[in-house]
């Protein structure tokens, strides 16, 4: 299964509940902090949610 790497790249205050649970979900919680992860439909569901607050990279 390929994966993605996922990096928090603006902060999480002032965005809704369910875009923080999110972030958490990720793994992220603070800007700069990456996070590997499986390259599913519920993985890029998270990433959906949160667009404009993380970049997302293929992995190697």
């Amino acid at each position: 299964m390929s994966r993605v790497k996922v990096t928090q790249v603006r902060s999480a205050i002032g965005s809704k509940p369910k875009q923080r649970g999110s972030l958490r979900a990720l793994g992220l919680g603070r800007i700069g902090k990456s996070n590997t992860l499986d390259d599913s439909p519920v993985t890029r569901g998270m990433i959906a949610r949160v667009p404009h607050l993380v970049q997302v990279e293929e992995a190697k």
